[in-house]
């Protein structure tokens, strides 16, 4: 039996899998597969705007020497993250009460100066920024943007898009958990970036456990977003062996 089927059923179904087939990803060093609408220069680009519309809303550090920590800590993981093309920046906003950072696609990269208190030192910073920076180049807002997309329930500009991708609420910080997935992704890049960078990935553990040692009532805004328990400390001690095969102090 023969089927017949419409020219332009063909085309449709043409243009269907023309789009699924370039728009597969692959995520560095896991190599998972990722299917994504949004090319990278509309990706890079929106991250920008969005990053400028959040300093705007925001009031940058005037601490030169938490900002210069900062500055050194995120260009030595932009070094090693393999995306020379990106405009790396990096800020350091202004908000105790807020225990959080960001990474933007196109390496815009923000710290609040809440989260310093359980970073502690540069390896602790090292492994918050290196973590948010992992989503970044691991293009996590963009997954969940052509999700949104899919789903048609993105509305407004392309700039809220962005913000919804990567969770971000100009003047809140962080507001949407990326998935358990992405988040162990950005665990294990993370660790890899932060050894490559010549920081010593076991002190994410060190970390972690202080985050999960926390007062519940006082609960970081860091871990409503990046939950930190046995399981995900279990999931970083599996990987340091792979971890510390870059680590070269």
């Amino acid at each position: 039996m023969f089927w017949f089927i419409p020219r332009r059923h063909i085309l449709q179904i043409f243009l269907i899998l023309t789009i699924l087939i370039t728009s597969c990803a692959h995520v560095p060093y896991t190599e998972r597969p990722q299917f994504i609408l949004i090319s990278e220069t509309q990706e890079i680009a929106l991250g920008a705007d969005a990053y400028q519309e959040i300093l705007k809303e925001s009031r940058l550090s005037s601490d030169t020497a938490i900002v210069e920590m900062v500055r050194q800590v995120g260009w030595r993981i932009a070094r090693v993250s393999g995306r020379p093309d990106y405009k790396w920046e990096f800020n350091v906003i202004e908000d105790d009460e807020m225990a959080n950072a960001f990474a933007l696609p196109g390496g815009k990269v923000a710290v609040y100066t809440g989260i310093l208190k359980y970073t502690q030192d540069e390896e602790g910073l090292a492994t918050v920024m290196s973590h948010e920076i992992a989503h970044a180049i691991a293009r996590h807002g963009a997954e969940r943007m052509t999700s949104s997309l899919v789903l048609n329930m993105v509305g407004g500009s392309l700039t809220g898009a962005a913000k919804v991708g990567y969770g971000i609420a100009t003047g809140v910080g962080i507001v949407l958990p990326f998935s358990r997935k992405q988040e162990s992704e950005a665990d294990h890049i993370g660790l890899i970036l932060m050894a490559k960078a010549g920081y010593d990935p076991r002190k994410a553990i060190d970390f972690w456990s202080r985050m999960m040692a926390s007062d519940k009532k006082t609960l970081p805004a860091f871990l409503s977003t990046h939950p930190a328990d046995e399981k995900r400390i279990a999931q970083i001690r599996a990987w340091m062996p792979e971890a510390l095969s870059y680590y070269k102090p």
